[in-house]
């Protein structure tokens, strides 16, 4: 693979409210990679002490529930993740939190990506629209398809 067959590389910061880690969450990450839908780069966790210190956790066995969770992904360090950013996480969650950093390649845009550079075209802009915002809009539109609407006559007396 050459450096320009890389697809989209994005981050996530997921904050554990009380240091409550799950296993179903977990489980859908490696069915994520497992299907080659994204490649994990770096993967870091970490927990806010109730004095705001910094404690980086072991990967294998995050929920302490006897099975190994991460351990696939034991020493997975691209060097995109540092310490800095793993204390800049963990400023973003509450004292006695947890937050999960994670780095990835969208696998599934690599073959578009190449393709694209392959005929001149460069990325020149990359973003995320927040969930919440989606949400908004698609609930305002379904709002707005499921109301009454106005008739002919109803709409001229409107204008007039």
């Amino acid at each position: 693979m050459t450096e320009l067959d890389v697809g989209p590389i994005d981050y996530l910061a997921l904050e554990f409210p009380g240091s409550r880690l799950r296993g179903q969450g977990l489980a859908a990450l490696l069915d994520l990679v497992e299907r080659g839908i994204i490649r994990i780069l770096d993967l870091r966790v970490a927990r806010r002490t109730e004095e705001g210190d910094v404690v980086a956790l072991a990967l294998s066995d995050l929920d302490h529930d006897g099975t190994l969770d991460l351990a696939v992904f034991e020493g997975v360090g691209s060097g995109l993740l540092d310490d800095e950013d793993l204390s800049e996480g963990v400023a973003l969650v509450e004292p006695g939190s947890a937050v999960g950093l994670i780095v990835y390649e969208n696998t599934w845009a690599r073959p578009f990506v190449t393709a694209m550079r392959d005929v001149g075209a460069q990325v020149i802009a990359s973003g995320r629209i927040p969930v919440e915002d989606v949400v908004a809009v698609l609930d305002a539109l379904e709002a707005e398809q499921s109301a009454p609407s106005a008739t002919p006559a109803q709409t001229r007396e409107g204008e007039l």
